[in-house]
């Protein structure tokens, strides 16, 4: 069952020195590769090491999260792009975006925070431009702006994945026409995610690419627990019967996507 983890933050188990295990117990469920996502100045680097220690089986990136971005964003930023060029270089600049979910219930206070994140976002997307790489986008209860700004950016669509893709129909075909792909990650497998399979279903398995988000987002059977990318077979099972297609298509296109998107050695 060959399958690539394309986007999780497996932080806990390099900090606790147990990534020998967890990829090992990933290996044994059919992952054959994986993207450790960056979010801060935090992971970073401990990623890019990651990835150094193994190579062909880890790819990393380096962004700034929209819940990362505080008042000294810029001075992140400026550390960001050193990474770029560095010996093992970032397969893609991510996770970034917007997500005004949990935004204050000040008006005055949300404003500066949402525009804070626009600023951090719009400076990210300029360098995913000038380094022409792939992207990683967050969005949370802000897929428009996130659309909006991106086609202002002149970003290629075709580098540009929305991970753990939750929204609608809609929203997934005004993505679809503009170039763009979504992941899909275990909440494919909750019973009340009628509106993801959905997205799914049209958007179909060409540029398709499946994720576990681990920890977080554990697959319906693992749901309260950490989730962790030995869990992806599940939603990959899933994404097949939604789109009427045997399991072992799917392993196929979405590890060929995975491999081609984030760089993977053939």
């Amino acid at each position: 069952m060959p399958l690539i983890d394309s986007h999780c933050h497996p932080l806990s188990a390099i900090v606790e020195g147990s990534f020998a295990s967890y990829r090992a117990q990933a290996e044994a469920a059919g992952v054959v590769g994986m993207v450790a996502i960056g979010t801060d100045l935090n992971d970073w680097t401990v990623y890019r090491d990651l990835a150094a220690a193994n190579p062909g089986y880890v790819r990393h990136t380096v962004g700034l999260h929209p819940n990362h971005v505080g008042e000294d964003w810029q001075d992140a930023l400026a550390a960001l792009g050193t990474y770029f060029g560095d010996t093992v270089e970032p397969a893609a600049l991510g996770e970034i975006g917007l997500d005004y979910f949990r935004l204050p219930s000040d008006v005055a206070a949300a404003q500066v925070i949402q525009q804070r994140q626009q600023e951090a976002f719009r400076s990210q997307l300029a360098m995913a431009r000038q380094f022409d790489c792939p992207v990683v986008i967050h969005s949370r209860s802000a897929f428009h702006d996130c659309v909006k700004m991106i086609d202002q950016s002149g970003v290629n669509w075709r580098k540009v994945v929305f991970h753990c893709f939750t929204e609608s129909v809609e929203c997934l075909r005004e993505l679809r026409k503009r170039g763009g792909r979504a992941s899909f990650t275990g909440v494919l497998t909750y019973p009340k995610s009628t509106v993801t399979r959905a997205s799914l279903a049209v958007h179909g398995p060409e540029d398709l690419m499946l994720e576990t988000d681990a920890p977080y987002l554990a697959p319906q059977s693992h749901r309260g627990r950490d989730n962790h990318s030995a869990y992806l077979p599940e939603t990959a099972a899933m994404a097949a019967e939604v789109l009427h297609l045997p399991l072992a298509e799917v392993e196929r296109v979405t590890t060929a996507n995975a491999r081609a998107f984030f760089g993977f050695a053939p």
